[in-house]
């Protein structure tokens, strides 16, 4: 079964925590899709992703950019995984189902700690994949932005 992460957002926005984390997992040479709740904001995602840092590149693309199979790092509000990822991303209230669970090495749930309905879906969730055999693990961010993993 996947390990799935939750990073429970206090001090950071998406915004800031995604890239960080898409830097790593570009750095080590492994493959991410990036899995958004509201096909909406992919493309404000997607453009965000090119221009977050002057001095980093993270190779990405979306349905509108396609070559879907060459892309490192795969946004998507679908249940796809055409760059054949080890790494899934939720954001933004996205769920994955039994087989994206078992498709992964990994799935981050990255979830608003100041939205009520986020928490909540958190918690469900949670309950859900550990009742289903997945190892879950929840990180919170210190004052200081770090994270750190809770028991």
């Amino acid at each position: 079964m996947s390990r799935i992460d939750f990073y429970h957002l206090q001090k950071q926005t998406l915004d800031e925590v995604l890239p960080k984390l898409l830097i790593k997992v570009y750095a080590s040479g492994k493959r991410a899709v990036v899995k958004i709740g509201k096909e909406e904001r992919i493309e404000p995602i997607n453009s965000y992703l090119w221009t977050f840092q002057d001095e980093s590149f993270l190779p990405h693309g979306s349905k509108k950019d396609g070559f879907a199979a060459e892309q490192p790092i795969w946004l998507t509000s679908q249940n796809d995984n055409p760059n054949q990822a080890q790494f899934l991303f939720l954001t933004e209230g996205a769920e994955c189902d039994e087989t994206e669970l078992a498709s992964y090495e990994r799935i981050f749930n990255i979830f608003d700690g100041n939205s009520e309905q986020a928490l909540t879906q958190a918690r469900d969730l949670w309950k859900k994949y550990k009742a289903d055999g997945c190892e879950v693990f929840y990180w919170q961010q210190t004052d200081s932005g770090k994270w750190e993993q809770k028991a």
